[in-house]
């Protein structure tokens, strides 16, 4: 299968194309250190071109919330166009638990992105993850003050890059699911208990504050809306059982 991969060189991105490619798949890695943008559609037509199926796993970051919703909208629409003249199959996009659930920052943006795949008339899979675990580290370090770190009550299952990549790469050659794959690893935290492991492991010994109105990627969260409720959990389950019984309607 020829497949092409937007955020290609990225921390995810990066995986998955090694993995597919390991699995004997063609893979078009598509950023713009490659020479594609898919703002302006800049490389765009030509690195679609025979795609089979595409997996987008871009990001802009987590900072203005504003910049976030700007850059899937303007993204995801011209990727679409390029995916319909294309002939793209098959529509993976990699998006988060909580879009839907989270009335804030990243994760509005996420659930717009949701929408505009949902209703392009591409067959699709939505891939919602649980937080990375390379992004905690991130979400710590953005509560560090010189006295304490400071994070919010929330409760997560943070998933490795390599384990969703991995979802994504079998995922991808499958048929379209047109409906939503939730993923998460397979251990639950609070967010200031892992909070303290991380800084202990780093010989941090700052405490560790429970901020109610701590900032998580642009929103404000307490509870679990970060939880699978009937996740594929990698390494957990047999795979294929797991994304049968992860799906649910988009």
């Amino acid at each position: 299968m020829q497949i092409t991969v937007i955020g290609g060189t990225g921390l995810v991105g990066s995986s998955l194309v090694r993995q597919l490619e390991q699995a004997g798949h063609g893979v078009v890695a598509a950023a713009r250190s490659t020479g594609v943008d898919i703002v302006t559609g800049t490389g765009l037509e030509k690195a679609l071109e025979g795609a089979d199926a595409i997996v987008d796993v871009s990001n802009p970051g987590y900072g203005d919330p504003a910049a976030m919703l700007r850059f899937f909208r303007a993204s995801t629409a011209r990727l679409l166009i390029a995916a319909h003249r294309a002939g793209v199959r098959h529509h993976v996009l990699f998006s988060a638990i909580g879009a839907g659930r989270v009335n804030g920052g990243y994760y509005v943006a996420k659930q717009m992105q949701e929408a505009l795949v949902a209703a392009s008339n591409i067959p699709f899979t939505i891939v919602r993850s649980a937080p990375l675990f390379e992004y905690i580290y991130a979400v710590v370090e953005a509560g560090r003050t010189a006295e304490a770190v400071r994070v919010p009550p929330v409760r997560i299952e943070p998933i490795g890059t390599e384990d969703a990549a991995a979802v994504l790469a079998r995922i991808t050659p499958r048929a379209p699911a047109n409906a939503v794959v939730e993923i998460a690893g397979p251990n639950r935290y609070q967010l200031p208990d892992l909070a303290q492991q991380i800084l202990t492991a780093n010989e941090d010994y700052r405490p560790v504050v429970t901020d109610g109105d701590g900032d998580f990627f642009g929103a404000h969260i307490t509870g679990d809306p970060l939880t699978g409720r009937d996740a594929l959990r990698p390494g957990s389950a047999e795979l294929d059982l797991w994304i049968d019984r992860a799906l649910v309607p988009a």
